[in-house]
């Protein structure tokens, strides 16, 4: 599966994880006197919180493609959800500190980078396996460092993805389990591992 740099995946995640703590404590200065309010994720415009719930709604449908084995599905809303991705208005990111745009860029190219994966593989797993990266990517980094304004969402996980034994995590919009991992056709359960899984926490409006 495609990765970026290691020096790349440490900023975000240092970055990720600041901002995470930012937004879920009250405090306003840590006990060295430092404002912590320059790392908050300023409100965006409903254009930009509009092309990020595209972004979301094109990954359910790819969500969806999964859970049907459709592999000529998945490869066509991949393809739509990168070209939704080029859509993000970097000029809009301006309005947030340095340290908010770079996740957001490193966040995306990520995300972009392990999407082109999938349309790179011809086995439905190995897809999975990229679906299952780009997933990991998008929560929480994607979400926290775009402020998101939508609907609530579900991180599910099932406990059996790949080989039986290895998870994978998934987002989605239901809080029903619809596993896009085992799916509707695989070939030794068929549909009957369809709703296995569980809900692991939920993705909230930050209004």
């Amino acid at each position: 599966m495609k990765k970026t740099t290691l020096l790349l995946t440490l900023i975000a995640l240092v970055a990720s994880a600041a901002l995470w703590y930012v937004l879920g404590s009250k405090k306003q200065k840590n006990d060295s006197g430092i404002n912590e309010n320059k790392l908050t994720v300023k409100r965006h415009s409903p254009a930009f919180n509009t092309t990020v719930n595209e972004i979301i709604s094109q990954y359910m449908l790819m969500k969806d493609a999964f859970v049907d084995s459709d592999t000529a599905s998945v490869k066509t809303n991949t393809q739509k959800f990168i070209r939704l991705l080029d859509q993000i208005d970097t000029l809009e990111l301006k309005k947030d500190t340095q340290l908010v745009i770079e996740t957001v860029m490193h966040t995306v190219k990520d995300m972009k980078s392990n999407a082109s994966a999938i349309l790179n593989q011809h086995d439905i797993t190995q897809m999975r396996k990229d679906f299952s990266s780009l997933s990991d990517v998008m929560y929480p980094s994607f979400f926290v460092s775009v402020n998101y304004q939508g609907q609530t969402l579900f991180v599910q996980q099932c406990p059996m993805a790949f080989y039986d034994t290895v998870p994978a995590n998934w987002i989605s919009n239901s809080e029903e389990i619809v596993n896009p991992y085992l799916g509707k056709n695989h070939p030794v359960y068929k549909a009957g591992m369809l709703h296995c899984g569980e809900v692991l926490t939920t993705i909230k409006s930050k209004q």
